[in-house]
């Protein structure tokens, strides 16, 4: 499945009452609360509980939040194919090689 695919397969769950405007806010807002929900998942770790166990848990909530950044996409007219390009040719031209922490620390300007 393409992101362009998934995009367009979950927008037909999106409350389309909604102006641009507000799914904007609720995508971010839904963005947060499913980063929360797993974080939530991690910090359970501290108090005995095997993340092992959780890890069908994870991908769905993983899952909810790739379902709220395709909103967020929908609502700037975005395509979430042009976006991962995008962001594979930054880390392309940021680490030519693959990861190294030189490159990490010592971006180009306008590297952002």
């Amino acid at each position: 499945m393409t992101g362009n695919e998934y995009q367009r397969l979950a927008s037909r769950t999106i409350n389309k009452e909604l102006t641009n405007q507000e799914l904007e806010v609720h995508a971010l807002h839904g963005m947060v609360g499913e980063i929360g929900e797993i974080h939530s998942i991690y910090q359970k770790t501290y108090q005995g509980h095997d993340i092992e166990n959780e890890f069908e848990h994870l991908t769905k909530e993983v899952g909810d939040l790739m379902w709220f950044i395709a909103e967020y996409c929908t609502a700037c007219g975005w395509y979430l194919d042009d976006i991962m390009q995008q962001n594979i040719e930054k880390l392309k031209a940021r680490y030519p090689q693959g990861f190294d922490a030189e490159h990490s620390l010592h971006r180009a300007k306008g590297d952002i």
